[in-house]
């Protein structure tokens, strides 16, 4: 029986001819990643265990941007932590305020993850990297502090639920709709320790941030990981940023999958996931009436620059519900820069939007958004559990940033289809346009 994409890579980075779902392996790692508030921990751990060597300080990535810039003194001390140890053993790849963005976003965005490689990084959504057709998850920060002194982690090898995509997706539909849409029909637990393996002739149809997305969010079905096939859009992606040799792992033939699921692209509506599991997915014209008080746009989900596009292209020329808080955060300070130059930042701020510097802030109930009780938000941050972005009592719908900015001007949870941009509204840039 033939291998799949995840499996081939995880053979060959254990030196092993051939693995089957379920072995046990010990795979060499080509990054490891943290944050301020994971790899803190790590640190600690390293020390404690009586380690003062890392592996390869080209190989460990750290970034800070879950509490940055810092909220209070105990995200001071984290941040610290993480400066010291970077300082210490010379990492090359540390980022902090002014030069970081939200890891999953800025990880991609400079090349330091490639197609074939294995990644690991003690954040549930590293697996966002399978975009570019990489094995990538996430693991705790004491697998971190392993992976830092080694280089290499234990893997029991995912059996994998193939994803097959056709046609091409409509209107206002972005690759949020489409992970929301499978989460809703396979569960939040569908996938659990499975790799997810998106594949077919839609495939195509999806812009590299939408697949990032889509990537990003199979953990929130269960799934180990989540991966795309390498075709010429990754190739592109990779091109101006990917500066060693990669390797593109495709699927055998013969390859074995636990089941597959059909999802016709062309039949997905913009979606909201309601309170309190991404399961819970609802096209738009079934919503109701839902009436909010804060919209988030951003985090490593939809924080893209098609995403302050397809934003500012609604935004434009109009203004934020007054009883509405519109929270944007661009995933990177490259994004943000972009944004500013195409108009984007001016369109939001017009309408009555909050600009943020790149931060998770909000996603997690951290800073720059946190709510009280009985208030609900639109957001394209990636999970909507009890107390996710603040008080128990408050609420999260997960949408894509479309649905997102279009309810931030009426007040409630809106079809963006409803509210055609004007003919001089930003459109979204010629490398993350869709092929029609």
């Amino acid at each position: 029986m033939g291998m799949t994409m995840t499996q081939k890579i995880l053979a060959a980075h254990a030196g092993l001819s051939e693995v089957k779902a379920g072995q046990l392996i010990q795979a060499d790692l080509d990054l490891v990643l943290g944050n301020d508030i994971t790899a803190p921990v790590a640190i600690r751990e390293l020390y404690a265990a009586g380690f003062d060597s890392i592996f390869n300080p080209e190989k460990i990535a750290l970034v800070m941007d879950h509490f940055t810039p810092n909220k209070d003194i105990k995200a001071a001390e984290q941040c610290q932590t993480c400066r010291e140890f970077a300082h210490k053993f010379k990492i090359k790849h540390f980022y902090d305020v002014g030069n970081m963005g939200i890891e999953h976003a800025l990880l991609p965005e400079i090349g330091l993850v490639a197609a074939g490689e294995c990644v690991i990084g003690a954040d549930s959504h590293t697996c966002t990297y399978g975009a570019l057709g990489a094995f990538s998850t996430g693991v705790g920060s004491t697998d971190m502090a392993a992976g830092m002194i080694t280089g290499q982690a234990w893997f029991k090898v995912p059996e994998a639920i193939k994803v097959n995509l056709t046609g091409k997706p409509g209107d206002m539909v972005s690759g949020k709709d489409v992970i929301l849409h499978l989460i809703g029909m396979i569960g939040v637990d569908g996938a659990l320790y499975q790799s997810i393996e998106y594949a077919g002739d839609g495939v195509a149809s999806l812009t590299m941030d939408d697949r990032l997305c889509i990537a990003n969010m199979s953990i929130e079905a269960g799934a180990k990981n989540g991966i795309f096939p390498v075709d010429e859009a990754t190739v592109a992606y990779m091109k101006d940023r990917v500066d060693r040799p990669y390797t593109a792992f495709a699927p055998d033939p013969d390859a074995e999958y636990a089941r597959v699921v059909e999802i016709d692209l062309s039949a997905i509506q913009p979606t909201v996931a309601f309170p309190h599991l991404p399961e819970n997915a609802k096209p738009i014209d079934t919503v109701g009436d839902v009436a909010i008080q804060q919209v988030v746009i951003g985090s490593c989900t939809n924080g893209w620059l098609s995403d302050m596009a397809v934003a500012a292209g609604i935004l434009k020329g109009k203004k934020v519900h007054p009883n509405v808080r519109c929270i944007v955060i661009p995933g990177t300070q490259k994004i943000y820069l972009d944004s500013m130059e195409k108009g984007y930042i001016k369109t939001f701020i017009e309408a009555g939007c909050a600009v943020s510097t790149p931060t998770c802030g909000p996603c997690l109930g951290g800073h720059m958004g946190v709510m009280a009780a009985g208030e609900r938000c639109v957001a394209t941050t990636n999970r909507n559990f009890v107390g996710r972005m603040g008080h128990v009592k408050s609420e999260v719908y997960l949408a894509g940033a479309a649905i997102a900015a279009a309810s931030a001007i009426t007040g409630k949870i809106t079809d963006p289809r409803t509210m055609i941009p004007s003919a001089s509204a930003p459109t979204a840039p010629a490398d993350t346009a869709r092929e029609e």
